[in-house]
């Protein structure tokens, strides 16, 4: 039997393109997306495969996916910030409602998961490359400060699952990357 994996977020940019990667992997892929950035452009190819199935859906609601599921890769959210100012609510929820509902579904079902996070949790960084170490500087009340909030809190989340709930965690902090407009 296939490994399945969860992609939320499955629509969007990088994605679609982790549910590109992980079927030409060989892995049964479930995306999901509640089409707020993300568009089924992206991932229509994959409609027609067996090992892919798609739900429509907010991860900042109750999330139930049927049978195994071994992987989950959190990247759902708005990532632009044109996106992020425009949808201010919407970021900070699918930072906290979402991932919380993710890292419950992976401690169901004994998941692995990997969260989508960013260097923006460094906010305006006075240290350039940032390394592990450096705290960052930050500004949770400036117009930036929904999508940096959300990330810092994703971590913090997640990072709580690991230790107290022992979910099998990791996360990634995603530098410089941009797709097309």
């Amino acid at each position: 039997m296939k490994k399945r994996v969860l992609i939320t977020g499955a629509a969007g940019f990088l994605g679609s393109h982790l549910c590109d990667r992980m079927l030409a992997e060989g892995y049964h892929v479930i995306g999901m997306d509640n089409l707020l950035t993300g568009s089924l452009d992206n991932i229509a190819h994959l409609f027609k495969l067996e090992d892919f199935e798609f739900y429509h859906h907010d991860i900042t609601k109750f999330v139930h996916v049927p049978g195994e599921i071994h992987y989950i890769l959190h990247f759902a959210s708005p990532a632009s910030p044109i996106d992020y100012l425009l949808m201010p609510i919407q970021t900070l929820k699918v930072g906290a409602l979402g991932t919380h509902n993710m890292l419950g579904v992976a401690k169901a079902k004994g998941a692995r998961i990997l969260v989508a996070s960013t260097s923006e949790v460094y906010g305006d960084p006075l240290v350039h490359p940032q390394v592990e170490e450096y705290w960052g500087n930050v500004n949770p009340v400036g117009p930036r400060g929904v999508y940096d909030e959300a990330k810092r809190f994703l971590e913090a989340i997640t990072m709580g699952y690991h230790t107290f709930h022992k979910v099998d965690t990791r996360i990634i902090r995603i530098f410089n990357t941009y797709g097309p407009e």
